[in-house]
């Protein structure tokens, strides 16, 4: 796997890889993540995407020239997450290709992030989840290395799950 910078330009890109996500969450009956609809048919979220890949900093992970996975990162949280007292890196987006499901490019991608942290000389990696009955993200962040923080309700009945990763 290789990652490379985006940008802007990428946009259609990281929606496709979100539209994927969405109809394979819907098919495992999970559709409360992300909603039902493609991403790529909502005006409203495709903006929200173009404005936080302005903000932030993209990376594309891709197998033989082909996207599998987008990284966005920024050094402040989102809207909804409690800000800290400390320099931070925080995830804004993972998403990774269902075709390649159990490929590891997510933990891949959280490593990239790690490694970015560490050159810019933070020591705080922040990420949140959607923290739904199953709870199977939750158990991945935690299986990346991450430590719960904080629950919090986004929407009506609609929680995350901050999570923390202390680097050494």
């Amino acid at each position: 796997m290789y990652s490379r910078p985006g940008s802007e330009a990428d946009l259609d890109t990281v929606i496709a890889l979100l539209d994927e996500a969405i109809a394979w969450l819907v098919e495992q009956g999970r559709p409360d993540q992300w909603g039902s609809q493609p991403w790529s048919e909502r005006p409203e979220t495709v903006e929200f995407m173009r404005k936080m890949i302005a903000e932030g900093d993209l990376w594309l992970a891709e197998i033989e020239g082909q996207p599998v996975g987008a990284l966005l990162l920024s050094e402040s949280p989102m809207h909804y997450v409690p800000p800290v007292n400390e320099r931070e890196l925080y995830i804004r987006l993972l998403v990774s290709s269902r075709r390649h499901k159990g490929a590891g490019i997510g933990k891949q991608l959280i490593d990239y992030a790690r490694s970015i942290a560490r050159e810019r000389g933070i020591s705080l990696v922040r990420v949140d989840c959607y923290s739904g009955p199953d709870q199977k993200l939750v158990r991945f962040y935690e299986s990346a290395g991450f430590t719960p923080t904080q629950r919090r309700e986004v929407r009506e009945g609609v929680f995350v799950q901050i999570f923390e990763d202390r680097l050494t």
